[in-house]
């Protein structure tokens, strides 16, 4: 049955309450696991924590993001038959988006842009891959990065749903990146909130595109 463009915004308002309250058990999740304690960074956040970039590959265990249950309507139905993914996809790109958060701002000085890419193995799509390792060698940001030996540690906490899409089906996270980078600088904390985007691969999710919450594409 096709919905009326009513009752679809109607279905948007209900997914994303009932969404982010996931989204809300697994940032409370993730941060009862504590967060590293590395110093703080360097320069004001950029477009990407990439900027001035590589991570070290940090993992999510399956443990912090609880399997997603069916949520329902006041009337009790069931509000996954209307969308384009189900509870256990869900429960599959929320692991991949909060283990990407962790990865994107996690690296080293000491890493080239092709070390920093391989570390995100299939949690990105290739297209997604060739872009963050050119953010990460541009010359000047990794210039600075190397002159100030810069080391950072960082975390991803997912705030709440922003969109999802069908063809191909994709759902865009709001989250919120914390990174603490330690170098011959004073150390500095930084906190920005992005969109990242997953689509459908297969039987996986991968990180399609990262943004600033406040931008437009890329």
């Amino acid at each position: 049955m096709e919905l009326t463009t009513g009752q679809q915004r109607l279905l948007f308002v209900v997914v994303v309450l009932a969404l982010a309250g996931l989204g809300f058990y697994l940032v409370r999740s993730h941060n009862s696991g504590g967060s590293p304690a590395a110093a703080a960074s360097s320069t004001t956040a950029s477009t990407s924590p990439a900027a001035a970039s590589g991570p070290t590959g940090a993992s999510v265990p399956p443990s912090t993001v609880p399997a997603a249950t069916p949520a329902s309507t006041a009337g009790g139905a069931e509000i996954y038959q209307w969308l384009p993914f189900t509870a256990a996809d869900l429960t599959a790109a929320t692991r991949t988006t909060v283990a990407f958060a962790a990865d994107y701002s996690t690296w080293s000085y000491t890493e080239n842009a092709a070390a920093y890419g391989a570390k995100f193995g299939g949690l990105v799509t290739a297209q997604e891959a060739a872009t963050l390792e050119n953010d990460y060698g541009t010359a000047g940001v990794a210039g600075r990065r190397n002159a100030d030996k810069q080391v950072s540690t960082g975390t991803g906490t997912i705030d709440s749903i922003s969109s999802f899409g069908s063809t191909p089906t994709s759902i865009t996270f709001l989250v919120t990146i914390s990174q603490q980078v330690s170098s011959t600088q004073p150390a500095k904390s930084t906190t920005g909130q992005y969109r990242v985007t997953v689509i459908s691969s297969g039987n996986a999710w991968q990180v399609n595109d990262i943004e600033l919450s406040g931008l437009g594409n890329q």
